[in-house]
């Protein structure tokens, strides 16, 4: 799988773990350098908190387009540290 956005790939893995329609990307398949941290964070009742990531690439920043659990609750372990996307990203085989 990869995750495209403005004509750079985000991410790619052949290992992704899908929860509810998403795929989430193991922490090492990211291309860091598009990256940032953003303060917005959300509450999932059986995930957790979600915290979100800004994408920039070649000047456009695409706010809290990506988001990872840290530390999930027990029943979302195997998402532990993936990364997700929306708003625009695409994923594809």
């Amino acid at each position: 799988m990869k995750a495209i956005w403005n004509g750079e790939v985000l991410a790619q893995s052949n290992d992704t773990v899908v929860v509810e329609g998403n795929h989430y990307f193991p922490p090492a398949s990211l291309n860091r350098q598009f990256f940032s941290d953003s303060s917005t964070t959300t509450n999932c009742p059986w995930k957790g908190t979600a915290s979100y990531y800004n994408i920039e690439v070649n000047g456009k920043v695409n706010k809290d387009a990506a988001w990872v659990y840290a530390t999930p609750k027990s029943a979302a372990s195997n998402i532990t540290g993936h990364i997700a996307f929306w708003k625009g990203v695409d994923v594809q085989p």
